[in-house]
């Protein structure tokens, strides 16, 4: 018997998937816990029309991305902290500081966690970042780092 499963089932497929199972199996097990639904003509097109328009919203926020990407590739974030004699900091810049400074310079929303830092910045100068946006969409930035006047 063929099914759509209305969710991942293990061993079996992932959610939107069209399996063959046995009528017992179906019957009995997937169709009471509302795991699956027969796949019949309609609910096929139904599954399609679904699968089309999560591709539309797909593409349309890795465009969206890619937009963005393409107006920070290369911009600075400069960042002025108090730091030693020899451009050693108190402490270090973590990504959060950097997302804030990010929005605040270039008006651009993003997650702390998507900041890659190589290293923690704990000296003064210029130091290259990267902006993961969405899967497979990251940038490159430049954070310097300039000694906080006294």
């Amino acid at each position: 018997m063929k099914v759509i499963l209305l969710q991942d089932v293990k061993e079996h497929g992932k959610r939107d998937e069209i399996v063959n199972v046995s009528d017992g199996y179906a019957r009995n097990f997937l169709f009471p816990r509302k795991w699956a639904m027969e796949a019949t003509p309609g609910a096929l097109r139904e599954i399609e029309r679904k699968r089309a328009a999560e591709a539309a919203r797909e593409a349309e926020r890795r465009a969206e991305a890619e937009k963005k990407a393409a107006q920070l590739k290369g911009k600075v974030i400069e960042l002025s902290v108090r730091c030693g004699e020899k451009g050693r900091l108190y402490g270090s810049i973590t990504s959060a500081e950097i997302a804030q400074a990010l929005e605040k310079q270039h008006g651009v929303k993003v997650d702390k966690r998507k900041i890659e830092l190589p290293d923690p910045i704990r000296q003064v100068g210029d130091v290259n970042v990267s902006v993961w946006l969405y899967s497979g969409v990251t940038t490159p930035m430049i954070v310097r780092v300039k000694a906080e006047s006294k």
